[in-house]
Formats: C-alpha cells, structure tokens, sequence
C-alpha cells in the first residue's frame, strides 16, 4: 500500500508548538499580516525577526509526540511491505524527522534553516536571526529570513507533491483545519481520481464531509491506534 498522509498544527500541538486557527491558535493572538508576508518582513524586519525567533527556541526545546513516533514506524512498516508512506507537512518543526521519518516534503518550509534575499541561499540555522546577521553565502546584512511559506507565497514542492498524491492508494489528512490551500483541496484531488480518503483529527475539520473516514481524538492516541491497524491488516 502506498499512503499519502499530510499532516498539519494538530500533530505537533501535543509537544507544545502552537496551532494557528483554533480558537487559542497563534492567528488569534498575533495578526499574520505583520508577521507572515512579504510585506510585513520588508516594511518591519525587526518584528518579524522576533516572532520567529521566539517560535524557533520553542522548537528547540520541544520533543516529538507519540503520533510523530508512529508515522516514523509506520514510513518503515510499508517499506517492508513494499509499500511506501509519502509524509508531506505543512508544519515547520522538525518533529517528524527527529521521530525517525527519513522521507518528510516540508510545503511551508522549514524553521530550522534560513534564506538569503539576496543570493537565495539556504542553510541550517538553530540562532536567532536579525537584520544585522550576514549571510554566510554572500556576506551580504539585511537580507536573511526564515525559510519558511508566508501568505501570498508559492508553496514548495508542488510538482512531486501532486504526483505522489495521485500515486497512492490512500489519502489521510491529520491534525489539519482543512481551510489552507492548496492542502485543503488535496482530498477532491485524489476523491476525483478515485484515492480512498479519511481524516485524523482532533474534531471536524472545515471540509471533514468530503472525507470517506473520519477518527476523532488527540493526535498522540488516534495516530498509533490508526498506524496500528494498517500495519496489522
């Protein structure tokens, strides 16, 4: 069996790294458009530094949950089947990876790494960043950010993404609102071409009725008890 499986905020909300559009969510707190775009990094860097810098220790001290451990053995539970797991994330932690999953697509990018404005470079980076930070690549001040996905940016890995999902036997969103495109219409993408679906989450999400299954509960229990029976059947 090859499983799609897209994860969002809901997996990682258990090792203390905060959602986004729940009712405590970071969105309801923090207003996005001076802290996630283009824009708000141009206009006020300072900010946008801050808010992430502070995201980035807190990931530093966070540990992987019990559902990032069984999609890490669930990713080698089908490879000895001769199956495949296709984890893709909207998440910018690093949990999945240090659960042991070797496979991750990470579409919003990666906190853990910086970008430069000025050459494009990309590289790890665990320190705060700020505008007077150089790039290690170019030299140049002013222009590292986080390697991250703000709003009115493209996605990454788009192209494989698209081609996995369309690949796989089974399509499951977990820990997700299901209101963030393009993630949110992964489920009529494969529903059209004929992927059995279902969704791990919390409650509900925004477009659970599109789903074929649903499992409800926090993601530490409903993850390995799911895991469990795939690789058990």
């Amino acid at each position: 069996m090859n499983i799609f499986a897209l994860t969002g905020a809901g997996v990682s909300a258990e090792s203390g790294l905060g959602t986004f559009r729940d009712k405590d969510g970071l969105w309801t707190r923090f207003d996005p458009m001076k802290l996630a775009t283009p824009e708000a990094f141009v206009h006020n860097p300072d900010e946008v530094h801050a808010f992430y810098n502070l995201r980035r220790q807190n990931l530093l001290s966070a540990e992987p949950n019990a559902a990032h451990w069984a999609l890490a053995r669930l990713e080698t539970g089908l490879a000895e089947r001769g199956g495949s797991l296709f984890l893709c994330t909207q998440n910018i932690d690093d949990l999945h990876e240090r659960a042991g999953s070797r496979q991750v697509i990470h579409m919003h990018g990666e906190l853990l790494k910086a970008r430069c404005t000025a050459c494009g470079g990309i590289m790890p980076w665990r320190e705060d960043l700020g505008t007077e930070v150089l790039c290690p690549s170019c030299r140049r001040s002013g222009g590292m950010r986080p390697h991250v996905v703000w709003f009115g940016e493209m996605p990454l890995e788009m192209d494989a993404i698209y081609d996995a999902l369309l690949g796989a036997d089974l399509f499951v969103s977990i820990g997700t609102s299901g209101s963030v495109y393009p993630a949110a219409g992964f489920v009529s993408e494969a529903r059209g071409h004929g992927i059995r679906t279902c969704e791990i989450n919390l409650e509900p999400s925004d477009n659970a009725r599109q789903f074929d299954e649903g499992r409800y509960g926090p993601a530490g229990e409903a993850v390995p008890a799911w895991v469990e029976q795939v690789l058990t059947s």
